[in-house]
């Protein structure tokens, strides 16, 4: 399962392959990360549709998470990519606009990688 890692801080890549180091060493998981909404979209152009499971923060500078979600969702249809959203915020009002712009799962900050584990091999199977 190829995943899309879109944050704006630098430090999420070396805390997910930290996280999920066997799950890269067995090749279950590979991890793909881009530092901005633009950054994500330029790469699903240049790797097309290869990610099969998004994580994107939603507060992010430039283009927000929210309006990532929106393109992702209206410019790639087939296969549509799950999309979680993570958020440093969990109120409702986040959370209402994550769903309402389509995404599939909500995750708050800081991220619990157990739980995170488990919902990617729920949506792998």
């Amino acid at each position: 399962m190829k995943i899309l890692v879109v944050d704006d801080e630098q430090d999420v890549k070396v805390l997910f392959e930290q996280r999920f180091r066997r799950e890269m060493r067995s090749g279950e998981m590979e991890f793909a990360f881009a530092f901005s909404g633009e950054e994500a979209l330029a790469y699903m152009q240049s790797h097309h549709q290869e990610a099969i499971l998004i994580l994107s923060d939603i507060n992010m500078p430039g283009m927000s998470g929210l309006e990532l979600l929106r393109r992702i969702k209206k410019e790639y249809e087939k296969p549509p990519p799950v999309v979680m959203m993570i958020t440093a915020y969990g109120d409702a009002d986040n959370y209402n606009n994550a769903l309402q712009s389509g995404a599939d799962d909500f995750l708050t900050k800081p991220v619990d990688f157990s739980a995170l584990k488990e919902k990617l091999k729920t949506k792998m199977s």
